[in-house]
C-alpha cells in the first residue's frame, strides 16, 4: 500500500510564495507520474501541474511561468514551488502519485491521493 502526506499550504498574500511538499511511501516498485491538483469552493478539480519519470513537465496554462513542479532527489517526493500568488489560486491543493507498487516479483499498478492542502490567497 502507498501512502501520501502532503505539507507547506498555509495564507499568503498577493505576490506571495509558498511551497508544498507530498511524500511517497509503502511498497513502492516504480513512480511514473506525480502531479498537483487544486480544487477551488464550488469548481471541479483540475491539473495545476504534473511531472513524469523522465522528469518532463507539464502545467495548466494559468500558473505556466508562476508555479515550479520538482521532484525530490530520493524521486519519492514532489514539490511545488508557487510564486506571484493570486486570489484566484485560492483552493485544497491535492498530490497525485500514478506507479506500481509491489516487487520484482510482483507488481500491480497505483494511484493515490494525498489528504488535500489548503492554500488561500488574501488579496
Amino acid at each position: 500500500q502507498v501512502q501520501l502526506v502532503e505539507s507547506g499550504g498555509g495564507l499568503v498574500q498577493t505576490g506571495g510564495s509558498l511551497k508544498l511538499s507530498c511524500a511517497a511511501s509503502g511498497s513502492i516498485f516504480r513512480i511514473n507520474n506525480m502531479a498537483w491538483y487544486r480544487q477551488a469552493p464550488g469548481k471541479q478539480r483540475e491539473l495545476v501541474a504534473v511531472i513524469f519519470s523522465g522528469g518532463s513537465t507539464n502545467y495548466a496554462d494559468s500558473v505556466s511561468g508562476r508555479f515550479t513542479i520538482s521532484r525530490g532527489n530520493a524521486d519519492s517526493t514532489v514539490y511545488l514551488q508557487m510564486n506571484s500568488l493570486k486570489p484566484e489560486d485560492t483552493a485544497v491543493y491535492y498530490c497525485n502519485v500514478v506507479g506500481m507498487s509491489g516487487s520484482i516479483y510482483s507488481r500491480k499498478s497505483f494511484e493515490v491521493w494525498g489528504q488535500g492542502t489548503l492554500v488561500t490567497v488574501s488579496s
